[in-house]
């Protein structure tokens, strides 16, 4: 790299730059970095749609994103299937019931996509950004919608800037109609997920709403219109802080949408040449611009690698539409890293230190993840002994110990729990003969073990306490304890 250059990123004790260990110089390496801030601040981006294999992509996972609409009414068992019951603690997925007991299960889970979100930017960047944030696919919703009613960008453009008249509101008014509906759809699907979903909808038509969900679904409502219609690119640019944590996560070896300068410079539109002129000696870029017109955040990829870019990869499909064209190969503008236009070799994403760490981290998510759902029973079972006293001498000469025994309920039927207890020759028990425990309750009742004090050979002898539930004789947990008592004579 130039000492110019070098000398723009010395570092100076606040900042300093991956570049230093690059001897190279590759046109590449001379423009990247240099173009770090430049964002589109001059009016709404009207992007133009291109058909590639990355729009493909962004399409198939906004319909997976969409999916999530109809998740509330799903049925499993004559109720929701998804459903978050925040007012009994408890949350419910395809028949498996979660209670805050096993909440750890919920904080693996978010363990493990927090990490995979952390190992997916450090092998490509903002993958997130650019193809799974909700707010990128309901703004990609929102602009083709906008398309399907004002026209192309050109169309758009000029309409934005035309005077306020008859026709204009004609066409803003049912755009601004259906992106307000569907930002209410879109809210009211997310309180779904914490209520029932039918029932939501029948005190909707009965106007018995509550004051929190109705001001929850009118503020999601319209932060989902305004964010995605209105802000659009500048949510990313302005208010979104994974944009800037993104950019600390990446490294020499992040493959990122980047221009190749070496190939493509100098640009310059394909002209014929005359008899008798010198063919200019241009490179495969033809300056069509196109690169920039596809960019959901107005980015131009030629300048370098940039604060704006989401790594959507639609400039990708751009410019390889037009190479084809012109039949030049395409990968101009394509995911590469710094350590490629270096002259590194690549390594393999699973040698990367930090993808291992990484990896590592997600695999441990996944197996308590697995273990914890594998190993959930519908039922759990607790039993406290009394501590003072820790045993009562009967007249007749017996040891009696008390326990105060809670039955957790997890399944999603009503339990009947019967207790029974399981130690020394000659123990005998009394509890209460039934214990009724509703879906995600917990039953409570007393336990009295008495054992003959000949019996006892030592101070602590251990005791099984059994609970079965007579409406489903497979459910069924032991509960090991001690029964307490005096020294052996």
């Amino acid at each position: 790299m130039s000492e110019n250059k070098k000398e723009l990123y010395r570092d100076n004790g606040q900042t300093g730059s991956v570049l230093h260990e690059f001897d190279s110089s590759n046109k590449n390496l001379e423009n990247i970095g240099v173009e770090i801030l430049p964002v589109h601040t001059s009016g709404t981006v009207h992007a133009k749609r291109i058909d590639g294999k990355f729009r493909t992509v962004k399409w198939i996972i906004a319909a997976f994103w969409l999916s999530l609409f109809l998740g509330p009414y799903l049925r499993w068992d004559g109720h929701q299937a998804i459903l978050w019951d925040l007012a009994n603690r408890q949350f419910h997925i395809f028949g498996l019931t979660i209670l805050p007991q096993d909440i750890w299960i919920l904080a693996m889970i978010l363990l493990f996509f927090a990490l995979l979100l952390a190992a997916s930017t450090a092998v490509a960047g903002r993958l997130w950004c650019g193809y799974f944030c909700f707010h990128t696919v309901w703004t990609d919703v929102f602009t083709w919608i906008e398309e399907k009613l004002e026209g192309q960008p050109n169309k758009r453009i000029k309409l934005d800037e035309a005077p306020v008249s008859l026709e204009k509101l004609k066409i803003k008014i049912p755009k601004h109609l259906i992106w307000l509906a569907i930002g209410l759809l879109t809210s009211f699907s997310f309180v779904a997920y914490f209520t029932d979903a039918y029932d939501l909808w029948g005190r909707l038509f009965k106007l018995e709403w509550g004051g929190v969900e109705t001001t929850i679904i009118l503020a999601l409502g319209v932060a989902t219109y305004f964010f995605a219609g209105w802000l659009r690119e500048q949510t990313c640019i302005g208010f979104c802080p994974y944009a800037r944590i993104q950019g600390a996560m990446i490294d020499t070896q992040t493959v990122v949408p980047t221009y190749d300068q070496e190939r493509g410079e100098p640009r310059g539109r394909m002209k014929r040449v005359k008899p008798g002129e010198e063919a200019p000696q241009l490179g495969d870029c033809i300056d069509c611009n196109l690169c920039v017109a596809v960019c959901p955040t107005g980015v131009d990829i030629r300048l370098g690698q940039q604060f704006g870019c989401i790594t959507c990869g639609l400039c990708i499909d751009a410019c390889d539409s037009v190479m084809e064209k012109i039949k030049k190969p395409k990968g101009l503008v394509r995911y590469a890293s710094l350590a490629e236009f270096a002259g590194k070799k690549l390594p393999p994403v699973w040698k990367r230190p930090r993808v291992i760490v990484y990896g590592g981290i997600m695999a441990f998510a996944a197996a308590a993840m697995i273990y914890g759902l594998a190993t959930m029973s519908p039922i759990d079972v607790k039993a406290l002994h009394e501590r003072s006293p820790l045993f009562v001498q009967m007249s007749d000469g017996n040891i009696q110990n008390k326990w105060t025994v809670k039955i957790v309920n997890k399944g999603a039927e009503p339990m009947e729990a019967q207790i029974s207890v399981v130690g020394p020759e000659g123990l005998t028990y009394q509890a209460d003969k039934i214990v009724h425990i509703q879906p995600g309750n917990v039953g409570s009742t007393t336990l009295l073990v008495k054992i003959p004090r000949k019996q006892l050979t030592d101070t602590n002898v251990p005791v099984t306490i059994k609970v079965v539930d007579l409406n489903n004789p497979a459910i069924r947990e032991d509960y090991q304890s001690v029964f307490i008592g005096p020294k052996p004579r």
